[in-house]
């Protein structure tokens, strides 16, 4: 299939797509979540969802996938969608809009920081959501969401 004649992508600001990914656990009772610790601008020093930009010839949820495993070593199939964030502003770099997937696993191991990430690690959920100026981007807002899709499929 090709594009429409006179048609010009050009015309078009331009934005990009990335896909998060949410890893809840439960530990001893309490809900607990994946960050990772963003090692580069913007929000350097900041924890965020795994998560980053989907190659051009990549579908949405093989990219959360990647991503996971990429900057925590945790593999992860099976993800929920829950939806999209792509509100002005988001990323300062660019437009931006996530696509955000989560999952609740049982048994998880332990993140390892790779890839972009500075560190990796399990965080308390309620901890997460009690310090807004912790987490990078919207995440706080999307950790939010996550937290009610969550409490609503059990």
């Amino acid at each position: 299939m090709t594009a429409p004649r006179g048609y010009d992508p050009y015309e078009f600001p331009p934005f990009a797509v990335t896909a998060d990914v949410a890893v809840l656990t439960t530990d001893e009772g309490r809900l607990r979540i994946v960050l990772v610790q963003r090692a580069k601008g913007p929000y350097e020093g900041r924890w965020a969802l795994p998560g980053g930009f989907v190659d051009i010839d990549e579908g949405l949820e093989p990219a959360a996938v990647r991503e996971l495993r990429e900057e925590t070593g945790i593999v992860c199939e099976g993800l929920t969608q829950l939806g999209a964030y792509g509100n002005p502003g988001r990323d300062p770099r660019m437009r931006v809009v996530t696509v955000v997937f989560w999952a609740h696993v049982a048994e998880l191991a332990m993140p390892v920081a790779g890839d972009d990430a500075a560190d990796a690690r399990v965080w308390d959920l309620d901890e997460v959501l009690a310090d807004a100026d912790l987490l990078a981007f919207d995440h706080h807002q999307v950790i939010t969401d996550v937290r009610a899709a969550y409490e609503a499929s059990r």
